[in-house]
């Protein structure tokens, strides 16, 4: 998975997005010239919540998950389209 072309897919500002079934409400704020993103996404009606900061460096993509399992980030991003 290309991360950078994936969170890209969520739109800039807070929008409203279905998740795996699930209303979630998604913010996404680009940083430094789109080199460091801030997403942050709520089960709206529920307790679930993912957020994630992303940087790209000459060194390459470095996902940086806010307390919570990397994999759970990577599989929220997954089901993005």
């Amino acid at each position: 998975m290309n991360l950078k072309d994936t969170i890209s897919k969520i739109p800039l500002g807070a929008t409203e997005m279905r998740i795996n079934g699930k209303k979630y409400l998604v913010s996404r704020q680009d940083f430094n010239q789109g080199k460091s993103t801030k997403v942050y996404a709520e089960e709206l009606g529920g307790n679930d919540f993912i957020s994630f900061n992303f940087y790209l460096t000459s060194k390459g993509e470095h996902l940086k998950p806010c307390e919570m399992p990397t994999q759970k980030v990577l599989d929220f991003l997954t089901l993005v389209k």
